[in-house]
């Protein structure tokens, strides 16, 4: 009988890196008997093995039986002869076969005709350890002394504050200062007591796994603190006692540790960088000094970051850093784009207009205030332009815009500029024609619904209009056009599978048409619409989010598309081959660079409707499963989905993201933000 010894590929279960795990209490006499048994006879086989190794190395090697080439492999016969030279006291040869046949039940030894299986066990073994293997490097990374890490440690440990709550309003440099200083603290039991209501301060605590109860003299559990969040912070700056006692809420909990001295070093550093304008006893500007390298290599050049502030003393020092050199690359700050996106959020325009009036200086000769006043008016100028060119239509929707624009000297006419940003805002529509079929166009926001209706191959053939949405009357934002009571094909649903109509077309196509209209959806978004969508249409009267909520719709097309057509296929051998093209298309989805639809094809996949499909999944080829089984890690949302964000990190633009994830991110960035720090109004 061929067999294969096994105990080198599959450690023992019961194994860690620390030696046995201990056995629960609960367990009883005879499965804690059978436990030392299993442990006995794995320790037992290993040491045979390695005698083994050492002593007849040629015994185990790749075999051919029936054409088929076995891997690392012997007979039975050959093991027993073996045993039976090793060791005389043997007093037959059903001796040495009982011995072999008690680790083929301890499934040490396996045979030849469960190697295929075997193989997907170790597939499915190294995926899972793989999509672990991030977790356990990030720990033995804080494991390792602050001194002895690497910079690609700190970059690690970096990226993964990103995502922590405690430090979410803490700036970029402060971020990478912690990730030189934090140390892995762990505890086994629950009930452990971290420090006791007044203790001397001495470090700031960080959690990074588990909970804790925080306990006070009097109250008793005041509150109850999780993942992300932090304590210990106030008495390190107060110098004063701790305030309250923390008990670990359950077992094994891990924390970021910041010891005080370290703690007063990176809070005095911040203090050196950190430049405070105040008006009345408050904080109206607060700047961080940052330094960044030239790009001649020359040096490196310091800039004063904004941290927080009033919204007007922010535009006021950003309008400082408008530079007028129209060769400069950088001549818009980065940070002027970001406010001017997001300024109706804590500014609207009531605000913002008025603010970019400056008056004249005090002091100094008539040559000097109109030099000073001629400069004040070319960056409000290159300011507002920026506003224009980002905003574009958008504005004609706000009359204090509409009306800032005309009266002010900043041009002959507000139209001037509307006029040229005309064709840079547009909107997809999609136009249905009486046959049922549609055609999808890009037309600019003010386009009027005879535009529309000439974009046909039929204009006026019998249509009706069956919806518009409008902003003041002025602008149309989706018009569908049918035949009067005709319902249309898709709202009546599919009712074959078009499998054999996918078997003839190659995957590689499927997915590029599927990017080129994906790219057309995902170009016609502004990046205004974000801002709109994230934060809720309804807080800013008169916009729009007509192109994301598109785009964002297209997921759901996509995914549902890959479950209809799966399980409308009543054929088991088709829809096996069908399963096999959608992992193909979203193969080259992820090749193509796009994410949404790739993401959407493995959510398709992953609908319990398909997942259900028993029979027919044990048809796909062991290597597509595989292939799936793979792209699926991706989907992990753990740690804030750091498979994604890691292998998103690896892409060059341009791509098309996961715009789901990518709206949630951004969602959940901004209410850590307010949370933290509040919005400022």
């Amino acid at each position: 009988m061929d067999t294969v010894i096994k105990s080198i590929l599959l450690p023992s279960r019961r194994m860690t890196q620390e030696g046995e795990t201990p056995l629960p209490e609960a367990l009883d006499t005879q499965d804690t008997m059978k436990q030392f048994l299993s442990d006995r006879i794995l320790k037992a086989a290993k040491a045979v093995y390695c005698a083994l190794i050492e002593r007849n190395p040629g015994l185990i090697r790749d075999r051919k039986h029936h054409l088929k080439t076995y891997r690392q492999c012997c007979s039975g016969k050959e093991l027993v002869d073996w045993l039976m030279k090793l060791n005389e006291c043997f007093q037959s040869r059903s001796q040495a076969v009982g011995m072999w046949q008690v680790l083929v039940d301890e499934g040490i030894i396996v045979h030849v005709t469960h190697m295929d299986q075997s193989d997907d066990d170790l597939q499915e073994g190294l995926s899972l350890l793989l999509q672990m293997g991030p977790d356990a490097l990030l720990t033995m990374i804080l494991r390792k002394c602050p001194s002895q890490r690497s910079a690609e440690d700190l970059e690690v440990i970096y990226e993964e504050l990103l995502h922590v709550k405690a430090v979410a309003h803490l700036s970029t440099s402060v971020r990478k200062e912690l990730a030189a200083v934090l140390v892995f603290e762990s505890h086994a039991k629950a009930g452990t007591v971290l420090f006791s209501q007044g203790d001397k301060g001495t470090s700031w605590y960080i959690i990074w796994k588990g909970s804790v109860n925080v306990i006070t003299h009097g109250k008793g559990l005041v509150t109850t603190l999780h993942e992300g969040e932090d304590f210990g912070q106030l008495a390190l700056v107060n110098d004063a006692p701790r305030a309250a006692t923390i008990i670990l809420r359950e077992d094994n909990c891990h924390f970021l540790r910041v010891d005080k001295q370290d703690f007063i070093r990176i809070l005095k550093d911040v203090e050196a960088n950190t430049v405070r304008l105040e008006e009345h006893g408050k904080a109206v500007l607060v700047l961080e000094k940052t330094e960044s390298t030239s790009q001649g290599g020359g040096g490196t050049n310091s800039k004063y970051t904004v941290m927080s502030g009033t919204p007007e003393k922010i535009l006021e020092h950003l309008l400082e850093t408008v530079k007028l050199d129209a060769n400069s690359n950088d001549a818009i700050d980065p940070c002027v784009t970001d406010f001017l996106l997001t300024h109706r959020v804590f500014m609207p325009s009531s605000q913002l207009c008025p603010c970019t009036y400056h008056s004249e200086p005090s002091e100094g000769s008539e040559l000097e205030k109109a030099a000073y006043a001629l400069n004040t008016k070319q960056k409000i100028v290159k300011l507002i332009g920026q506003w224009v060119a980002l905003f574009g239509q958008f504005l004609k929707d706000d009359p204090i815009a509409v009306d800032f624009l005309e009266v002010g000297d900043w041009w002959d006419s507000a139209e001037q500029w509307f006029q040229l940003l005309e064709c840079i805002m547009g909107v997809l529509y999609e136009l249905f024609r009486p046959d049922h079929t549609s055609v999808t166009v890009v037309l600019p926001v003010i386009s009027s619904v005879q535009d529309l209706l000439s974009s046909l191959v039929n204009p006026g053939g019998g249509h009706i209009l069956v919806k518009i949405n409008s902003m003041g009357g002025r602008w149309l934002r989706f018009l569908f056009t049918c035949p009067l009571g005709t319902p249309l094909r898709e709202q009546q649903g599919p009712e074959h599978s078009n499998t054999e109509f996918l078997e003839q077309m190659c995957s590689k196509d499927i997915a590029g048409q599927l990017t080129n209209y994906d790219w057309e959806l995902f170009t016609a978004m502004h990046e205004v619409e974000l801002v709109y969508y994230v934060f809720g249409q309804h807080n800013f009267p008169g916009t729009t989010t007509a192109n994301l909520e598109r785009f964002v719709h297209r997921f759901n097309q996509v995914q549902y598309w890959v479950v209809t057509e799966v399980c409308l296929c009543d054929d088991l051998v088709k829809r096996a081959m069908l399963l096999k093209k959608f992992i193909k298309i979203a193969a080259m989805l992820k090749e193509q660079k796009n994410l949404n639809s790739f993401f959407a094809v493995m959510f398709g996949l992953s609908n319990s409707a398909v997942q259900r499909l028993y029979k027919t999944w044990e048809r796909v080829p062991s290597k597509t499963k595989r292939v799936y089984c793979a792209y699926e890690r991706l989907m992990d949302p753990s740690r804030n989905h750091r498979a994604y964000r890691l292998a998103v990190a690896k892409l060059t633009p341009p791509y098309i993201p996961f715009m789901p994830l990518l709206l949630k991110v951004i969602d959940n960035q901004r209410k850590l933000t307010q949370l933290s720090r509040g919005l400022e109004c």
